[in-house]
């Protein structure tokens, strides 16, 4: 925010976005396949997503209080983070009841189906905060940090606050979109489409990448391989998986 708002007391809203990012990929073989998950699992074990929900945390100017981080058997990976403002942290041995409630956590899930050859690696990240704190300027950093096919992302903010006349506020920031907080570069990428409901102080977004180069795909293949008729039907699938991800329904049975 530009300024801080003079409020009477402390601000208590509460600042929730859920990120989720799809990742598709092109894998025929069984074999190809539990080789895509390995290859998912070795990239994006609790170790790194602890870095990368890390240096979240320091861009939104938060403290670290815990971390809980957890790798699966036989795939997928979560890591929870508690954290504070910098002015709830006590200093010394000191311990404090946590009004800010505030956490960030990701959870992914790694798999395939045999029948369509396409192996898919879904990211959930929940950024939940209160007071002055907005996850929102951390989106850049949080779509560059996966390979993102398909974003769906929800901000809400709930709770009010009370300026020094008392009068209620129910959003302590501008907000139309959150697009609004997505690089030109980034959102020139990929389609984007909005579902807010401004009276409850909801908004959702949903993207999906514009265009599908198909090596970027291809697990362990070489496009050059392939015959057109095969690239065109693979890269057809893949069109498929993705329209009926980014839209939340089996458009094509």
């Amino acid at each position: 925010m530009a300024e801080k708002l003079r409020l009477y007391g402390f601000n208590n809203l509460t600042k929730s976005l859920s990120f989720n990012i799809y990742d598709v990929c092109y894998a025929k073989t069984p074999q190809e396949q539990q080789e895509y998950i390995a290859y998912i699992d070795e990239q994006y074990n609790s170790e790194r997503l602890t870095g990368i929900l890390t240096t979240l945390t320091d861009m939104i100017g938060a403290k670290i209080l815990h971390i809980a981080k957890q790798d699966y058997d036989p795939q997928g990976a979560s890591v929870t983070i508690l954290i504070a403002e910098g002015s709830m942290v006590p200093a010394g041995d000191t311990l404090l009841a946590h009004l800010d409630k505030s956490h960030v956590t990701v959870h992914t899930y790694p798999e395939f189906h045999p029948e369509t050859s396409l192996a898919t690696f879904r990211v959930d990240i929940d950024v939940s905060t209160c007071g002055e704190i907005t996850p929102l300027s951390t989106l850049d950093y949080l779509i560059g940090s996966f390979d993102s096919d398909i974003i769906t992302m929800d901000y809400r903010v709930r709770g009010f606050t009370r300026d020094l006349h008392g009068r209620k506020l129910f959003l302590d920031h501008k907000m139309v979109s959150i697009q609004d907080y997505i690089s030109e570069e980034i959102l020139h990428r990929y389609d984007a489409v909005d579902m807010n409901v401004y009276s409850a102080n909801l908004f959702h977004t949903r993207m999906m990448l514009r265009d599908i180069d198909l090596q970027n795909y291809l697990f362990k293949t070489d496009v050059r391989d392939l015959p057109p008729a095969v690239r065109m039907e693979i890269t057809h699938n893949l069109s498929r998986e993705m329209i009926e991800i980014f839209s939340g329904q089996n458009i094509y049975g």
